[in-house]
């Protein structure tokens, strides 16, 4: 019975807990069945979500896409602007340089470059430093009198007394006389005629004569003096053919009219006379300690053709030459070719391969140093460049005529040279040079290549500091040429460079530079 209740007991609990599994899986199929009806739900909501997802996804990608177009649009167009500012700053920077380098070649002048001053379009007013004193102008009280020179009288013409004297017997002569002359001059034209009796032999036919004189071939000649007139007006006066035809037409009257061909022949004439004299200035050139030497642009037909001078430094020796080239080809024939001293120059390359030594001439180099200046303000080293060599070449004029100038002064020359050109190389590397002005640049490579040559007239007192002396020889023959324009030949160039050279040698030595060439004209040739 005992058991019998266990088990009834056992029974009812199974019960109960049948029941209770029965009420759990009523819970849990309800459960389940929420679990369902919320995950349809949520399943429905999350599709829902994931369409609203897809449909703003794909609203995204259009929207990424459009905004990819216009950003890849964007950066096209940045790099176009790009490329577009790159090459507007390029051809910024072009037309910069190429202003600067026009401004450049715009503002030189005589005083900045090789141009001479002649062809300087900025010509400025030259500036008298005087002061002013307040007193007129010409002679000054208390200065000794400088007169017109009396010549001496051909004619002389006593002045009646004028009327007041003789209707006052209060007027008595004394013996004092003002002599006032007038001076005139007038061109006679003497014309010697000779004669020769023509001889015939009767029995051979043979006709004879006189010899005449040398130098009367034609039926019409032509002495020195009227050779010589016109040789130095259109030669030595740069004178037109033309005009000195002209001129001695109406000097004579119109009696005398010499053709241009002559005219033109006259330089031939006297290049021809005149060989020894040319020979001897060439052996003195070549034994000058010093010779200054340069070479200037000639036309011949319209082509370019080159005259080349050799002079010394007191300029009493001075030949010219004409060449079709310039460079080895030009210079040979001429003294530089077997000149063995100093040689002054414009730094043609060509002239170092000559001489036993070399001097630049500082003229061009402070013009130089100027140009740079005034293109390259932000440097410093051209200023104290320019400066010292003011200083150096002040120095050595005020030692001229002394044997050798200071050591230790020359040195410390030598070290302060040699700081500017550090300091130049400095500023070139941080201001590096435009391509479209180098001349700064390149000045400065070359004086420290250049140096000894630069600083030589520190070391040897005969040595000048510039070549002025070749260029005032030049600017003889470019008045002429100016005046010409063009040669018809060479051949013209060289007569006229032959007799350029002799010419200078002629004024120096002979007080009358008309009687002297008269008598070379006179001279028969070969003599």
């Amino acid at each position: 019975m005992e058991h019998q209740k266990v088990l009834d007991e056992y029974r009812r609990q199974i019960k109960r807990l049948k029941q209770t599994i029965e009420n759990l899986r009523k819970d849990v199929r309800k459960a389940w069945k929420w679990c369902e009806e919320a995950y349809e739900d949520a399943l429905k909501e999350l599709n829902a979500q994931m369409k609203d997802l897809e449909h703003a996804l794909k609203k995204a990608k259009r929207m990424r896409f459009a905004a990819e177009q216009r950003r890849d649009q964007a950066l096209s167009e940045v790099a176009g602007l790009r490329r577009e500012n790159s090459e507007l700053k390029d051809q910024l920077e072009k037309t910069e340089g190429q202003n600067k380098k026009l401004l450049a070649q715009l503002n030189r002048d005589y005083e900045n470059s090789s141009i001479p001053s002649s062809q300087s379009r900025n010509r400025r007013k030259i500036s008298n430093n005087r002061e002013r004193t307040g007193r007129k102008p010409g002679a000054q009280p208390g200065h000794a009198h400088h007169g017109r020179k009396k010549q001496e009288a051909t004619q002389t013409v006593h002045l009646p007394a004028p009327k007041i004297v003789a209707e006052d017997p209060d007027f008595k002569k004394t013996k004092k006389i003002i002599t006032k002359q007038l001076v005139s001059i007038e061109m006679i034209l003497h014309v010697t005629e000779y004669q020769a009796d023509v001889y015939r032999n009767s029995k051979t036919g043979e006709k004879v004569h006189a010899a005449f004189p040398a130098g009367v071939v034609d039926d019409v000649n032509y002495d020195g003096s009227i050779k010589s007139l016109l040789f130095l007006l259109n030669t030595d006066c740069a004178v037109s053919i033309d005009k000195s035809q002209r001129f001695l037409s109406d000097l004579t009257g119109g009696k005398l009219k010499i053709s241009r061909g002559m005219i033109n022949k006259l330089c031939r004439e006297f290049s021809s006379k005149t060989e020894t004299e040319r020979k001897k200035i060439f052996a003195d050139l070549l034994s000058c300690p010093v010779l200054h030497t340069d070479c200037t642009n000639a036309r011949v037909n319209g082509e370019s053709a080159y005259v080349f001078v050799c002079a010394s430094s007191d300029e009493e020796k001075v030949l010219y030459f004409a060449r079709e080239k310039k460079g080895h080809e030009g210079v040979k024939g001429t003294v530089t070719e077997d000149f063995r001293g100093i040689l002054v120059h414009d730094h043609e390359i060509t002239f170092y391969r000559y001489g036993s030594a070399h001097q630049e001439c500082l003229a061009h180099v402070e013009r130089y140093l100027k140009d740079s200046m005034e293109n390259e303000s932000s440097l410093t080293w051209n200023r104290r460049m320019r400066e010292l060599l003011q200083r150096m070449i002040h120095y050595r004029k005020e030692h001229t005529g002394e044997a050798s100038l200071d050591a230790q002064t020359v040195a410390g020359f030598e070290t302060e040279y040699q700081e500017i050109l550090d300091k130049a190389k400095e500023e070139y590397k941080r201001n590096e040079p435009s391509p479209y002005y180098r001349e700064g640049y390149n000045l400065y490579r070359r004086m420290q290549e250049y140096k000894t040559e630069h600083l030589l007239f520190l070391h040897d007192m005969r040595v000048p500091t510039t070549n002025n002396t070749a260029e005032r020889c030049l600017r003889d023959y470019k008045r002429k040429q100016t005046f010409a324009m063009t040669f018809r030949s060479l051949e013209s160039i060289e007569e006229l460079c032959h007799s350029k050279g002799v010419l200078l040698e002629v004024r120096k030595n002979n007080p009358n530079i008309y009687t002297a060439v008269m008598e070379i004209f006179n001279r028969r040739y070969g003599a």
